[in-house]
């Protein structure tokens, strides 16, 4: 079997990107190598896995590693740099974290009849299906066997293993189940907004954020101190992700009857006039048209979104690194695609 090697880095994470935030984090620029060495601890176990399978792993190239492709990977990162975490451990965890990625975006890609890449292989590119059944299959497998790994070196005992691997499942199928029970559509009424985000997002995006710190909870003792401020911080990082993500999936989610944030602003404001173009979006050929209609709310749900968003990094992010504050709520932003939506030319293609 030939190992898979993986570029050293070429793109930066901590340590480069927009000007305002060069030279503010050379004490965090190990973690780029940190976060390279997790994916890539990831990768060569998945190898190892599919050795003799008949399928084989592609090289990753350098976008693999990318602050684009990684970025919520690099910020659950900094969260076990914030609480002082040890960095060897930090590398287990960028891994788990990648495994716990696989399973959740192999999960996502079934139910939305998509296939957004985690593990690049030689599959026909149409088996979509199959290809997001496999991610799963190997990410649980790699996440076990890394896991039994430390315990073999004497680093973690073999019942925080056993604890780990329940805790990992635990917290996906919390968000999972919520997932499950919108498949049948939003019957009746719209929930209010405050109601979507404290009974629906909650699971859906808010604990799923605080996932990476599952297994961390069982393995490291005693337990890092602020890991309280740290998780809160990542559960509002989640929810305003979330609220961002409802601007974009507006017309698809009122056409699927799912629930939405920004649709239950309009089911819930005082605008009779929207509240009659919203019900007419659910049986429309194209309910995008109707974006420009919403700018309102829409704008609405942005700022409180990014308002929640600026204050959860401020809390995350350490005294010397408040700079970043401003520059990753955007880059989050525009990476869901918010942004554009209240562009004119952005409304038309959300």
């Amino acid at each position: 079997m030939k190992p898979l090697f993986v570029e050293p880095r070429t793109t930066p994470l901590f340590c480069g990107g927009p000007e305002e935030i060069k030279g503010m984090l050379d004490p965090l620029c190990r973690l780029e190598t940190e976060l390279a060495d997790g994916l890539a601890l990831y990768w060569k176990t998945a190898e190892k896995i599919l050795d003799g399978s008949g399928i084989h792993l592609a090289q990753p190239g350098p976008g693999a590693v990318s602050l684009e492709r990684n970025f919520f990977s690099a910020l659950f990162l900094y969260s076990y740099y914030r609480c002082r975490v040890a960095e060897d451990r930090r590398i287990l965890y960028a891994a788990v974290n990648q495994c716990l990625r696989g399973m959740v975006t192999g999960c996502d890609n079934l139910l939305d009849d998509e296939y957004k890449e985690t593990l690049e292989t030689d599959l026909p590119k149409e088996g979509t299906r199959f290809r997001s059944v496999l991610d799963i299959m190997v990410s649980e497998r790699v996440l076990f066997e890394i896991l039994l790994d430390r315990v073999e070196r004497g680093d973690i005992q073999a019942e925080m293993l056993r604890n780990a691997v329940r805790a990992s499942l635990r917290a996906l199928t919390r968000s999972g189940s919520q997932e499950a029970s919108e498949q049948a559509g939003v019957s009746g009424r719209r929930l209010p907004p405050d109601e979507v985000l404290s009974t629906v997002h909650h699971f859906k995006t808010g604990l799923l954020f605080q996932c990476p710190w599952a297994l961390p909870a069982v393995i490291e003792r005693p337990l890092p101190n602020g890991i309280a401020h740290v998780k809160n911080a990542l559960y509002t990082i989640g929810i305003a992700c979330q609220m961002l993500d409802d601007m974009v999936d507006l017309a698809r989610d009122v056409r699927q009857r799912r629930h939405n944030y920004v649709a239950s602003v309009i089911a819930w404001g005082s605008d009779k006039s929207l509240k009659g173009l919203l019900s007419e979006m659910v049986c429309s050929d194209s309910p995008k048209l109707y974006l420009d209609a919403f700018y309102s709310p829409l704008r609405e749900v942005y700022q409180l979104a990014m308002k929640n968003l600026a204050e959860a990094l401020r809390v995350l992010f350490l005294e010397d690194h408040q700079g970043l504050v401003a520059p990753s709520a955007a880059f989050i932003a525009a990476r869901i695609g918010a942004d554009r939506i209240l562009s004119p030319h952005g409304r038309g293609s959300a």
